[in-house]
């Protein structure tokens, strides 16, 4: 089997301008392609252009990948003037080219059953933020979901603070289930080392930072230098959770992976 080609929809440009040799030859290859959906007609197709006066036609049924009935209205509405993927089905004489979205999602799926690895890094656009974690589309349309945990080392409230809607991301494969095709993410890994940040820093700089956490038993005040980046201060009152604050670096201890700061009044 080979290796499929994750690239989430939307990631490159559209398809580019095809004509009828092209077509034939993508069909034959058995190739995936993205475009941008046209319109949506009264039957719920989505019509593509691919260049040259050919029109792509996905047919409902192929919108989505569900095991029992069509695709509701609203998936195939919502997907006007939006990236899909698709290879193509079959060649019509009237210049009308049939598409089917639910081979790509097939062969997405039987790749993550049978060949995607854990520690693999993929491309992904974030698609859906809750407060638990992000839904990142991987590619075929296949969804994966980075808990709010996997998204930072800094402890964060919402994963709004490391990602946005739409945001294009690299990020680590972190579990998979065979059987079903779900996939776990984590974005953390992508954010560089303790190592790799701390090498941007040193004694006596003076920096801005993040409020993560204040330790409830007046230990001290962690504040994020970079995302993958957290040092302490001595507990002091009055801050909060999220404040911008000024700190000079006290000491970095790449042995014990600490680095002491002091917030300037």
């Amino acid at each position: 089997m080979k290796a499929f080609q994750f690239v989430p929809e939307g990631w490159n440009e559209e398809v580019e301008n095809l004509d009828i040799q092209k077509i034939y030859a993508y069909k034959s290859e058995n190739k995936i392609m993205q475009g941008i959906v046209q319109s949506c007609d009264d039957k719920y197709n989505l019509h593509i252009n691919l260049g040259n006066e050919i029109e792509g036609i996905i047919p409902r049924c192929e919108v989505e990948n569900i095991k029992e009935g069509l695709p509701n209205e609203k998936l195939c509405t919502g997907k006007v003037h939006k990236y899909v993927q698709f290879k193509i089905e079959d060649i019509k004489n009237n210049n009308k080219v049939i598409l089917s979205r639910k081979s790509v999602q097939q062969e997405a799926l039987n790749y993550i059953k049978n060949q995607m690895q854990v520690g693999q890094i993929v491309t992904g656009i974030v698609k859906n933020i809750r407060p638990y974690g992000a839904f990142i589309e991987i590619g075929g349309g296949i969804v994966g979901l980075a808990h709010i945990e996997d998204l930072s080392v800094a402890r964060i409230k919402t994963p709004f603070e490391r990602l946005k809607i739409g945001q294009k991301v690299n990020i680590v494969v972190k579990s998979i289930d065979r059987y079903t095709g779900r996939v776990n993410l984590s974005y953390k890994e992508t954010l560089g080392t303790w190592e790799e940040n701390a090498k941007k820093f040193s004694s006596g700089m003076k920096v801005e930072g993040i409020i993560r956490e204040t330790e409830k038993n007046k230990n001290g005040i962690f504040i994020e230098l970079t995302p993958n980046l957290v040092g302490m201060a001595e507990y002091s009152e009055g801050y909060q959770y999220g404040q911008k604050v000024n700190v000079y670096i006290k000491k970095i201890d790449s042995q014990k992976k600490k680095v002491k700061l002091l917030i300037e009044k």
